[in-house]
C-alpha cells in the first residue's frame, strides 16, 4: 500500500440510507469504495468534501445537444480547425459544422426531420451533404488527404495518431487513455452512455490536474483490457500527487487498490454501514459479499 499524504474526513454521515458513518479516507491513494448494490456507495461520495480540488466525475448527463460531440467538448477541434485553416490559408470557421462550414440543407447535422400527423419526427440522412454536415466549400480542403468530414468519423485512437504532432494529441492521448478511444470524434453527445461520459470528462480533468478526483462506477460496459488502462490512469494520477477515490464493483479494480471501504452487508436498509476498511489482501479474509468474491477470483 501506497504511503497516506492525510486523510479526507466523512463525519456522522446519515445520506439516504447510510447509518451515521464516520470514516477517514486516505489521501496520496488509490482507495476503492465497495458493497453491493445499493450499500451506499454512491450516497458516501456524496458526502466527501465538495471545492474546487475534488473533481466529482459521476454519470449524470452532460449539458448539450445533437451540436455537440467529443471533439467539441474536449477543445480538440478548435486545435484541429486550426491546423486545417493553416493548411489551406482560409478561416477556421470554415471547418465548423456549427459555424460557416455548414450544410445549409440541414444546419451542420447530417440530418433533417419530416413532422408527421402524429407529432413525431421522421429522420432521414441529409440528401445534400450525405451526412458529412459539410457544405462543399469545406469539403474541398483537406490535411493529409483528410477532409474535417473524414476527420471527425474518425474513432478517437485514430484520430490521436493522426494528429500526434499537433497541440490537440494531448486530449485526444487522454480521451484514448481513460477507454474511449473506439468512440468517432463527430459522435453526438447524446449518444453515449453515462459511463462514457465520466470518462470524457476525467480526461479533461486531467488537464487541470486536480488534488483529488471522485469516480462514480467508472469500470460500466469496460472491457477487462480498458479497465487495465483505467486503473493505469488512476495510478498515474496518484503518482503526480493526486487522490483517486473510486466506488466500483469491478474486482481488478479492488484489487489493485491501496485501501478499501465496503459497505453493507446488503442493499437498502439492510446496507448504510462501514462493514470492513483495510487493503485488498485483508479484504480476502473478511467475511461479506464483496470479500468473499474478491477471494475466489483470486483463488
Amino acid at each position: 500500500m501506497r504511503t497516506p499524504t492525510g486523510t479526507l474526513c466523512i463525519d456522522h454521515a446519515a445520506r439516504n440510507n447510510l447509518r451515521d458513518v464516520t470514516v477517514d479516507v486516505p489521501l496520496g491513494c488509490l482507495v476503492a469504495i465497495t458493497g453491493v448494490a445499493g450499500a451506499g456507495k454512491t450516497s458516501l461520495l456524496a458526502c466527501l468534501p465538495r471545492n474546487e480540488k475534488v473533481a466529482v466525475l459521476d454519470q449524470t448527463p452532460i449539458r448539450g445537444s445533437r451540436r455537440s460531440s467529443p471533439a467539441t467538448y474536449s477543445g480538440a477541434l478548435d486545435d484541429i480547425r486550426a491546423e486545417f485553416a493553416a493548411a489551406n490559408n482560409v478561416k477556421a470557421n470554415l471547418f465548423s459544422p456549427n459555424s460557416a462550414g455548414a450544410c445549409a440543407n440541414c444546419a451542420g447535422l447530417g440530418v433533417t426531420f419530416t413532422p408527421t400527423p402524429l407529432g413525431d419526427d421522421v429522420t432521414a440522412t441529409c440528401a445534400s451533404c450525405q451526412g458529412a454536415r459539410f457544405q462543399q466549400e469545406a469539403l474541398s480542403h483537406t490535411l493529409r488527404k483528410k477532409t474535417i468530414a473524414d476527420v471527425l468519423d474518425m474513432a478517437i485512437e485514430t484520430a490521436a495518431g493522426f494528429f500526434s504532432d499537433s497541440p490537440a494529441a494531448d486530449i485526444l492521448n487522454r480521451l484514448t487513455d481513460v477507454g474511449i478511444g473506439y468512440i468517432h470524434l463527430g459522435q453526438p453527445l447524446t449518444d453515449l452512455s453515462g459511463g462514457e461520459r465520466q470518462r470524457r470528462r476525467l480526461a479533461i480533468e486531467m488537464g487541470r490536474q486536480a488534488p483529488v478526483y471522485v469516480l462514480d462506477e467508472p469500470t460500466n460496459g469496460l472491457h477487462l483490457a480498458d479497465v487495465d488502462n483505467l486503473v493505469g490512469v488512476c495510478e498515474s494520477l496518484i503518482e503526480g500527487g493526486a487522490s483517486v477515490i473510486v466506488a466500483d464493483h469491478h474486482r481488478d479494480l479492488i484489487a489493485r487498490s491501496d485501501w478499501v471501504i465496503d459497505l453493507g452487508h446488503d442493499a437498502g436498509h439492510d446496507g448504510g454501514s462501514v462493514v470492513f476498511e483495510g487493503t485488498p489482501a485483508d479484504l480476502t479474509r473478511a467475511k461479506t459479499h464483496t470479500g468473499r468474491a474478491l477471494r475466489a477470483s483470486h483463488a
